[in-house]
């Protein structure tokens, strides 16, 4: 595999955990529900994998990210959507306390110091025949499970906000709550249900992060990626085709950050870490006043 192929397949690779959480975010967001309690339920799900992993096997791993993405997201919906609380700061207090839990659960499971953990990992995939086409085969057909699973996720989610009486609904909660309740639609119970898929959708994030990257858990090591999704449900403009688009891009991006490193520059490996980050401000500052974001967003 020469380096360019090496660079798409890491790319890909890095962008799936990404994407799965930015789609949860964008079901959520078109509700009108910002949430940005998706790093928490994102980290959650990266120790309810390793627990899992742990106790069962990767499959079981996936199980409980998923679970524990729901029940960090069903917090945040409760408080937010249920009584009515401001959602930056239920999120922002949601996402310290899943900190808090995660790194106080780890150390009771695996002891203070978690030395040596090596977690049973889901293995590559390659898909007959497309795995073999040049350049992107590698990339795009020889992943995890987990990384096909987002492809089909981005198909679900555009039939589901786009073609079903449902996501009419749930995508005029999130432009006129008022003209929705007018309308029938009850805001707050499909608000709660946007709410908790982008929660388990989250934590599967989690799984992908543990189960078919590092092979480990550490202590917050979802490193703002849950900040980043929502830059790139932004970028995306709400959009399922467009977020997975946006999210190959801060994929690449990481990817680029780990080619640098490599090459042993001799420049402080501080600099290549904060790219992504660096990015999503300039992605945020640059979509600032172009994309228009649902109507009643972040309104309870």
């Amino acid at each position: 595999m020469d380096l360019l192929e090496t660079f798409l397949t890491a790319a890909v690779r890095v962008a799936t955990p990404l994407l799965l959480a930015a789609l949860g975010e964008t079901i959520a967001e078109r509700a009108g529900v910002i949430n940005l309690g998706i790093e928490g339920a994102m980290l959650a799900g990266a120790l309810g994998a390793a627990l899992g992993a742990t106790a069962g096997g990767p499959l079981l791993g996936v199980a409980a990210a998923t679970a524990a993405g729901l029940c960090i997201s069903l917090l945040f919906a409760v408080v937010a959507v249920r009584f009515r609380a401001n959602q930056i700061i239920t999120g922002t207090a949601v996402t310290l306390a899943a900190v808090g839990l995660t790194g106080a659960i780890y150390r009771d499971a695996y002891g203070a110091e978690g030395v040596g953990l090596s977690l049973p990992t889901l293995g590559i995939l390659p898909v007959p025949g497309l795995s073999r086409i040049p350049v992107l085969g590698e990339a795009l057909f020889a992943q995890s499970a987990l990384t096909y699973a987002a492809y089909l996720l981005v198909a679900c989610c555009w039939w589901l906000l786009y073609r079903t009486s449902w996501g009419l609904g749930l995508r005029a909660a999130g432009e006129a709550a008022e003209h929705a309740r007018a309308s029938g639609v009850a805001v707050a119970r499909v608000r709660m249900i946007a709410v908790l898929i982008g929660g388990a959708l989250a934590g599967l994030a989690g799984a992908s992060l543990v189960l078919a990257q590092v092979g480990t858990f550490a202590e917050k090591m979802t490193a703002g990626r849950g900040f980043i999704a929502i830059a790139i449900v932004v970028l995306g403009g709400w959009h399922p085709v467009r977020v997975a688009l946006a999210a190959l891009f801060f994929g690449a991006a990481m990817a680029l950050q780990f080619l640098f490193q490599s090459f042993l520059l001799g420049v402080p490996y501080q600099l290549f870490l904060m790219l992504p980050y660096l990015l999503t401000l300039l992605v945020l500052a640059g979509a600032w006043g172009r994309t228009r974001a649902p109507g009643d967003l972040g309104r309870s």
